[in-house]
């Protein structure tokens, strides 16, 4: 007996059964909240054992872990727009910063679930938050270089300043500083906190 091609492959692969767990995960922790949806939840919703959600995530930290890293994933691809995009040094850095601001105040505001997974990984020191802080450093160097290559900035040590920059900008970087701020104008503080250490680059 033969096997129809489109009926061998209406089985999902285990990357796509992985990719619909998370997703799904991602959709129940967004309306439930995190500390509400169990993994049982997230099975049931799938139409599959919790032992089968087991097989691709060894437990429930995992999968926040695999959404936490699908949106910081997102954040970086942002940012390297930003850094590709035209224009002055200092105007990209602006922008770079107040798109990271404006993520974590969105979160905060209208997705709550989703700031919770950031703290989450942040509590478990989780190696995709370490990654995504070199990643928010990396931006900013690679900002810096344009702005030494184009005459913008003096010359320095890209990487050494970009780390003391990075250091200057967390409060409107970190989710939880952000939060604490939540009533006041960050955006002024953050382009004002830019422009001096333009001037400083200068």
């Amino acid at each position: 007996m033969v096997t129809h091609p489109m009926i061998a492959r209406s089985r999902p692969t285990a990357e796509e059964t992985r990719t619909r767990i998370v997703e799904k995960a991602d959709e129940l922790f967004r309306r439930m909240g995190f500390a509400k949806t169990a993994v049982a939840d997230i099975a049931a919703e799938l139409g599959m054992s919790p032992a089968n959600v087991y097989r691709f995530f060894a437990s429930k930290n995992a999968l926040v872990q695999a959404i936490c890293d699908r949106h910081l994933a997102r954040m970086h691809d942002a940012a390297m727009r930003i850094v590709r995009s035209p224009g002055p040094a200092v105007d990209r850095l602006e922008r770079y910063v107040l798109a990271n601001l404006q993520y974590h105040k969105d979160n905060f505001q209208n997705e709550r679930a989703i700031s919770d997974i950031v703290v989450v990984a942040m509590e478990h020191n989780w190696e995709s938050i370490d990654q995504h802080k070199e990643a928010m450093r990396t931006v900013i160097e690679l900002i810096i270089r344009s702005g030494i290559d184009s005459g913008e900035f003096q010359p320095c040590d890209a990487r050494e300043t970009a780390r003391v920059v990075f250091g200057c900008l967390a409060r409107f970087c970190h989710p939880l500083l952000v939060q604490q701020g939540i009533d006041e104008d960050l955006d002024a503080q953050a382009r004002a906190t830019v422009r001096f250490l333009a001037r400083a680059l200068r």
